[in-house]
Formats: C-alpha cells, structure tokens, sequence
C-alpha cells in the first residue's frame, strides 16, 4: 500500500527548492518562461501570510504548497480562486465564486508516469473539496502534454474545451462536487 499524500503550505524557506524544480528540463518544458528566483519570492511571498485559510478565503486568491509522501516533499501543487485571477485577466467569463483551480508538477521525472500525479490530485481535490463551498476544480495543461491530460482524467477531470489563454491554447478541464 501506497504512503498517504499529505499537503503543506509552501514557506519562504522552499523557494530555493521550487526553483530548483521549476528549473528542471520535464517542468520547464510546460511552465515557461521558468521563473527566477527573485519572481518565485515575488509572486508567493504575499500568498504565505495566507497559508492557514483556506484557497477560498485567502485576500490573494492563491495558496501554494508543496505536496509530501512519508513526510517528503515531491512536488508543487497550488489552488487558486479562479475569479480572483480576472484582475489580470484570466478565465473572464467564469462566474461562479467557488470555483478553484490547480496546477502542479511532479519534482522528479524518475517518479512521473507510476500513479504518483494521480494519487496527489485526488488527494488535493479531498482537500479541497472538504470546503463545503467549494462547486468545481478546474485545471488547465497544454492540450498537446498528454501525460498531464491523461493524469487529470483519471483523477476525475472532465475536459470542457480548448480554449485560448494568455500563455496560450490550453485544454480547460474541471471536476464538480459530486452530489
């Protein structure tokens, strides 16, 4: 049986190990233009303060963790509001104010490609989905990264269609409150 995955808020002290990650030639390749440093701190610094609310309730919207198996981090997982991204001008037309996004990424490739992403998004959605608030999660890879899109699937994703995003095409797939 495989360890639980548990999830904890990312600190100011990881931002050195999630660029490390984001640096990394299977991550990279998907999260362009990988950022520096000094943006990691820029963007998550504000969100830390945050940490202890939930993705809901957090002022920036965000909330950013680091996803852990036997107590060992091995990947970044974040869950946002999507209404709260509109201010620079993504997902303009979602009108539902309970409705999350995610992203992630698996730290090493050596683990992508075993059920490891699979087990982490489900267990991230039972977390999320502890929120009673909470409607629909919603992601959104790159419609040609397969791996991923094959990996939100079989966590219960839904694709809804290609759509047109200010990084580019993605495919917008979500997966509702189940009744």
């Amino acid at each position: 049986m495989s360890p639980p995955i548990t999830f904890r808020p990312l600190t100011a002290a990881d931002f050195p190990l999630l660029h490390t990650w984001l640096s990394r030639p299977h991550i990279a390749e998907w999260w362009q233009p990988t950022p520096t440093l000094d943006e990691l701190r820029d963007e998550y610094l504000p969100c830390l303060a945050d940490a202890a609310t939930l993705p809901l309730d957090a002022p920036a919207g965000l909330i950013p963790y680091l996803a852990c198996e036997d107590g060992q981090p091995f990947a970044f997982i974040q869950a946002y509001r999507v209404m709260a991204t509109q201010a620079d001008g993504w997902w303009l037309t979602e009108t539902d104010p309970y409705a999350l996004g995610i992203d992630q990424s698996i730290a090493d490739p050596d683990r992508i490609g075993k059920g490891l992403g699979t087990r982490m998004i489900r267990a991230f959605l039972e977390v999320l989905f502890a929120d009673p608030r909470v409607t629909k999660v919603q992601t959104d890879p790159e419609p040609t990264n397969a791996r991923a899109v094959a990996c939100y699937r079989k966590a219960g994703f839904r694709d809804v269609a290609v759509v047109e995003t200010l990084d580019g095409p993605a495919l917008l797939m979500n997966v509702h409150r189940s009744a």
